[in-house]
């Protein structure tokens, strides 16, 4: 009997410590940088203050925008900086789609969502 509570025990903290570590993450289980993937549509509007944000951009935005920790991230992602995104333009799209709940204030790195 000993032996088994001991083995479910240590079962729970293999488990408990492997969700931790999957989830430790800005953007959970998924990488910034295989986020930032996603955030194609946005390529001009977050080179461009100017440019208009197309839809797709803002839905991809949206879901990003319930989680600043990982919107931040992948908008500084090598990925994105990669592919020319200026942060200080990207920070504004949340706000050029109209979302009403996003984070404002929140710094990201050495900039600060509008």
């Amino acid at each position: 009997m000993a032996s088994s509570l001991k083995f479910l025990c240590i079962l729970g903290m293999i488990l408990l410590v492997g969700v931790v570590v999957d989830g430790a993450g800005e953007c959970g289980r998924s990488s910034p940088d295989n986020e930032a993937m996603k955030l194609a549509p946005c390529a001009g509007a977050a080179q461009d203050a100017n440019a208009a944000v197309p839809g797709g951009c803002c839905a991809q935005i949206k879901r990003f925008s319930q989680n600043p920790k990982c919107l931040c991230a992948v908008l500084l992602s090598d990925t994105a900086k990669a592919s020319g995104v200026q942060p200080e333009v990207a920070l504004t799209i949340p706000k050029r789609c109209n979302f009403a709940n996003r984070p404002v204030g929140y710094k990201c790195g050495p900039y600060t969502l509008p």
